[in-house]
């Protein structure tokens, strides 16, 4: 189970780009860190992760559902979201779904392993290690507002890691304005 650390600096630094009155899910939620800042400033949040440990933690911070994603089905199936968080996990099968719940104007927050991780620790199977451009290619259909694919040194790791928001209505007026903070 994840523990309690502070929240990821990427999600942290982009999480102005939600909507005031998103509905949040947050994928592989550990013990709900993403959860609790999100529903510090008045999101409604739901998390899900396969750990019961995890998910008694998560439900402090909203609704918390207990399911391996991995091996049985998408519990979202149909639902939409105005922000979608993932971090330090993958599980390529699930990565449509991922990027499927996003609702239209809502924000895809996902940070993760990349390869080169291998190199200095874990995880360092090829099935957790995001390939060069793949988690870009994963966003097609959204708006990429940020993306970095590098090495970070405290603590050292190598990742991706992406904002992007699905598009509204094509007719819907004038292109939103995704604030750059952080520069």
């Amino acid at each position: 189970m994840h523990g309690m650390a502070a929240p990821s600096e990427w999600i942290v630094r982009w999480s102005h780009l939600l909507p005031s009155d998103a509905t949040v899910l947050d994928v592989a939620c550990g013990a709900g860190r993403h959860m609790q800042w999100f529903a510090g400033r008045g999101h409604a949040v739901t998390g899900v992760d396969r750990s019961p440990e995890a998910v008694e933690a998560a439900g402090a911070f909203g609704h918390a559902v207990e399911a391996d994603i991995e091996s049985g089905s998408w519990p979202f199936t149909g639902q939409a979201f105005g922000a979608v968080i993932v971090t330090n996990y993958l599980w390529r099968p699930r990565m449509a779904d991922i990027v499927a719940a996003v609702a239209p104007g809502g924000v895809l927050l996902y940070e993760t392993f990349a390869a080169g991780n291998e190199t200095i620790g874990k995880p360092s199977r090829p099935d957790f290690l995001l390939q060069p451009g793949e988690l870009l290619a994963a966003c097609a259909g959204l708006r990429v507002v940020a993306y970095e694919d590098g090495f970070v040194p405290e603590p050292a790791r190598f990742v991706q890691r992406i904002a992007a928001v699905r598009p509204t209505a094509p007719d819907a007026g004038p292109p939103a304005r995704h604030l750059l903070k952080g520069n």
